[in-house]
């Protein structure tokens, strides 16, 4: 099979990101309108098609220059936090990727730059995980990765298990009052509210399951 951390995977998988927040614009836009700008889901569908133009027009040699491609991209074309965010998210993993040389060991470097891209938003955002941000969906979705692998689970298992808390994390910004970000300009009247960057980040690891399973 496939190694799911070379570079048509990777591509296969910002791609596949970039079809869903396509899909869900408007949703991440509305859910942004309640407690941001409005602007989420049109400045991330505008930065990750971007994004897959790049890929397209320039295959990266690697799956490190993949990965930097999209999170320079990013940053140039997407407005307000989440680009920077994201990028610093697609740039760290690249650097964890950039080491690695044996193929038997894909599940554990795809982990290790999930991880190394989580570690890169908290720095960035200066945010920790109940802040109601795109950590409380990130960090648990790299926990659940982490301990499917150190099970022994295969790694079609453990993304899935990934995707899954992700989504559970998302759902758990609903009654959080945030502390981050615009959001927190609302105080206790965020509560009630999906956060729209938990809920991108969600589709992120959703996209990753999607396109990697099967692929080793």
């Amino acid at each position: 099979m496939a190694d799911p951390v070379d570079t048509a995977a990777l591509t296969a998988w910002v791609g596949e990101f970039a079809r869903l927040v396509h899909e869900q614009r408007d949703e991440l836009t509305a859910l942004d309108a309640a407690i941001g700008d409005a602007d989420h889901g049109a400045n991330l569908d505008r930065g990750l098609t971007a994004a897959v133009s790049a890929l397209d027009a320039e295959p990266p040699a690697d799956p490190a220059a993949a990965l930097k491609t999209v999170a320079t991209t990013l940053i140039r074309t997407v407005g307000g936090a989440s680009g920077p965010l994201y990028g610093t998210f697609f740039l760290r993993a690249a650097g964890a990727l950039g080491g690695v040389t044996d193929p038997t060991h894909h599940g554990t470097a795809l982990a290790a730059a999930f991880r190394a891209g989580y570690d890169g938003v908290v720095a960035r955002g200066k945010a920790e995980p109940g802040d109601k941000t795109m950590l409380d969906a990130l960090g648990p979705a790299c926990d659940a990765l982490d301990r499917a692998l150190a099970d022994g689970e295969p790694l079609d298992e453990a993304l899935r298990a990934a995707a899954r808390a992700a989504a559970d994390g998302r759902d758990a910004t609903v009654p959080m009052v945030a502390r981050k970000g615009r959001a927190s300009y609302l105080g206790e009247r965020s509560a009630g509210h999906q956060d729209p960057g938990a809920t991108s980040a969600a589709l992120l690891v959703q996209a990753a399951a999607t396109a990697l399973t099967g692929r080793g």
